[in-house]
């Protein structure tokens, strides 16, 4: 029996040897996985957002240490360890299982991975309604079918793309050309804007307010006349507009607006309540 025990025992530690060496060449493998420019993905194939448009990207975000940065389709995790490294927390989402493990493995090479994670996902189905800055290197199309998405979230959440628009919805701001960049060299800035479209009462008659993303148009009708609103704008909750010669500028908080009307050289505090959508 003894004899049997040992050939048991013996087989039962060849397996063992050969299924460790099976880990470590896996390991190994995914350890010298090293991504290839135009490989193909879920959505787009991938081409890595050069260093110098990653930096301007995060200088048009105005990035700070409290902000909280996700990347949509992160790659080698590049745009993630960046903003890691200007003390803001960030999370890359991406679909390649063998990118989120490079990713990790650059964001400990670089000492951040306490604020820097990667996670496995789509990120058509992830939720980052959290986030204050959205990064992103996807095609027009993909832009155009995130945006629902990115309208709901919180007003002044940044949205920064790598080259592709996002449709009709106009960015706020562009970067045509950036210094030390060769290719895909163009940035395009969005401040998701807070929602004023519908009637508002205010002591100056009743302002009735139409929204296309950031652009505002309107009237002001009062007891005597009836005035349109022009030059209209939002960035995020702050909202600017003309209505004759009065320039009005206040910020936007759910169902209220307050700020400042100018007119005629003086200026007086302005308060403005929702009526309905």
């Amino acid at each position: 029996m003894m004899f049997f025990a040992g050939i048991v025992r013996g087989i039962a530690l060849s397996c063992l040897v050969v299924l460790a060496g099976w880990g470590a060449a896996f390991a190994q493998e995914a350890k010298d996985f090293q991504p290839k420019v135009g490989q193909e993905g879920k959505d787009v194939i991938w081409v890595p957002t050069p260093e110098a448009l990653v930096e301007k990207m995060l200088d048009m975000a105005k990035l700070t240490p409290q902000d909280y940065l996700v990347d949509l389709g992160s790659g080698d995790g590049r745009t993630v360890i960046a903003a890691a490294k200007r003390g803001a927390r960030a999370l890359g989402i991406e679909y390649n299982p063998d990118m989120v493990e490079l990713s990790k493995r650059n964001a400990a090479m670089a000492g951040v991975s306490g604020r820097a994670s990667f996670v496995k996902a789509d990120i058509f189905e992830s939720d980052f309604s959290d986030a204050t800055v959205v990064t992103l290197f996807l095609l027009p199309s993909l832009n155009v079918k995130l945006r629902p998405k990115l309208l709901e979230m919180k007003p002044g959440t940044r949205v920064v793309s790598n080259s592709f628009d996002m449709g009709d919805w106009s960015a706020d701001e562009t970067a045509e050309r950036v210094e030390g960049c060769t290719s895909f060299c163009r940035a395009l800035l969005w401040i998701v804007p807070a929602k004023v479209a519908g009637t508002w009462s205010s002591p100056q008659g009743e302002l009735q307010l139409e929204q296309t993303f950031q652009m505002v148009t309107g009237r002001l009708k009062s007891t005597t006349a009836l005035t349109p609103v022009s030059d209209g704008r939002l960035a995020g909750n702050r909202l600017t507009f003309k209505a004759g010669e009065a320039r009005y500028s206040g910020t936007v908080s759910g169902n209220v607006i307050e700020g400042t009307l100018s007119a005629g050289g003086s200026e007086a505090a302005w308060r403005a309540t929702r009526l309905a959508n």
